[in-house]
């Protein structure tokens, strides 16, 4: 199978790359990347010599460049392109339209006239807003974003959808909760929270810190991403939570006592604008329909992701820095 994975440089991305080279060896890969500042080839240094694996250097909203591209057969996209970062969203929302709203559309479009098998989107279980103290997202709560982000990206499914419902174009949405993992941009929490641990440097904590979240280990989105394009049905959307619900606090204080750093690095900062409080994901849909479930408990993946951030400071330095942008 030959397979287009936009956004590939990122870093949900460049490890379902490497995750689904490993599991299915049989199959290519075409990395179309534009690099923004969270792309980064370095993540994918291992590969890249790899005869499966193609990068290309390109937007999704470059109509011509994905015709030449997906003109020679292609028989699954998967759209990983996209601004993510909530408060950049804030800060500036037109990047957010531009990327994750048009871009799809182009996308689709290009999908569409050329015939591909399967569109995969990658979305995010902050589309559904913000939850009280209790309950789950299921696939049929509501869409209440409350960022510009979550915004495009709700924008981003309902184009999905209508391609889907009006063309016939068999596509099916993945909407994940917060990873965490190797290769994250150090301005996500867990990265950032573990690399200025590492360097003895203030930990930020928005508001009370008491904002909950759930976190799934990057490569369990993978695998789950992976079941969701092979097995799923056309038109649908599919939950892929971790079931680790944690407040960002009790994430704090799980990276300090694994770094053995001192409460005194937590530094409480004004919260962000339109917060949301509280995510939670109900993923037994996937879990039932497709034969997944997670495989990282959140205790193992903590201290995997942390391990991996202790031996690859050469590689979050240059991020930090930004010297990895010359590897583009």
């Amino acid at each position: 199978m030959k397979i287009i994975i936009t956004g590939g440089a990122g870093f949900i991305g460049s490890n379902y790359i490497r995750y689904h080279l490993k599991t299915f060896p049989e199959d290519s890969i075409i990395n179309l990347d534009i690099l923004t500042y969270a792309g980064n080839l370095e993540n994918l240094s291992d590969i890249k010599t790899d005869s499966r694996y193609r990068f290309v250097k390109g937007d999704i909203a470059d109509s011509d460049l994905l015709s030449s591209l997906i003109g020679d057969g292609v028989d699954m996209i998967i759209n990983f392109a996209a601004e993510s970062h909530v408060d950049r969203s804030i800060d500036d929302p037109a990047p957010f339209l531009n990327t994750n709203i048009l871009g799809t559309q182009v996308l689709l479009e290009s999908a569409r006239k050329h015939s591909v098998n399967r569109f995969v989107q990658i979305s995010t279980d902050e589309v559904y807003g913000s939850l009280g103290p209790d309950g789950f997202f299921t696939e049929e709560t509501s869409l209440k974003p409350n960022s510009p982000y979550s915004a495009s990206k709700a924008s981003a499914d309902l184009l999905v959808r209508s391609y889907n419902k009006t063309f016939g174009l068999n596509t099916v949405i993945t909407r994940c909760s917060n990873n965490y993992g190797p290769y994250q941009f150090p301005e996500k929490l867990v990265p950032l929270f573990i690399t200025n641990a590492l360097s003895d440097t203030p930990l930020p904590i928005y508001g009370d810190g008491l904002n909950v979240r759930d976190w799934i280990h990057v490569e369990d989105h993978c695998s789950g991403i992976a079941a969701v394009a092979l097995r799923g049905t056309s038109g649908e959307i599919y939950n892929i939570g971790g079931n680790t619900e944690m407040t960002n606090m009790e994430m704090t204080d799980t990276i300090l006592k694994i770094l053995e750093k001192p409460d005194s690095l937590k530094t409480f900062v004004e919260d962000r604008l339109g917060h949301d409080r509280r995510y939670a994901i109900d993923s037994s849909k996937t879990m039932k329909d497709l034969n997944w479930k997670p495989q990282h408990s959140f205790e193992t993946g903590i201290k995997k992701t942390v391990d991996w951030y202790i031996k690859n400071k050469a590689w979050w330095e240059r991020v930090k820095s930004g010297e990895y942008r010359n590897s583009g």
